[in-house]
């Protein structure tokens, strides 16, 4: 699932960033092994990758232009589509997009995969 913030708050907040994450992950039903979150100069944004059991989450913020990007790739039993309302909750967008894509579907399939999904 890739999830962007538009008119986010909060995106220089290293600390924050981190515990928006972690409680995505639960909220996704996933297992972290390891996280990295790193802090650019001051206002210059956040990158975070929290390692799953289950594959990954990113997050990318540009503080400048009030913008935040976070992509959850999971498998298994996780629900990616759970990490939305905890990324929305830290960063208070004033607009956000999720859209989900399946992986390991040929593109010829991905349409019909797609229209199926709930």
């Amino acid at each position: 699932m890739l999830i962007e913030l538009w008119g986010a708050k909060n995106l220089d907040d290293s600390a924050l960033a981190e515990n928006a994450i972690r409680k995505a992950i639960r909220a996704a039903g996933a297992t972290l092994l390891h996280i990295h979150v790193h802090k650019f100069c001051p206002g210059h944004g956040v990158s975070a990758i929290a390692l799953l059991a289950e594959s990954h989450i990113t997050l990318h913020t540009w503080p400048e232009k009030s913008y935040a990007a976070a992509d959850v790739f999971v498998c298994g039993n996780s629900d990616p589509a759970s990490a939305l309302p905890v990324l929305v909750e830290a960063f208070q967008p004033e607009r956000s997009d999720a859209r989900r894509f399946r992986r390991g579907v040929p593109i010829s399939q991905r349409v019909e995969a797609d229209d199926q999904s709930p």
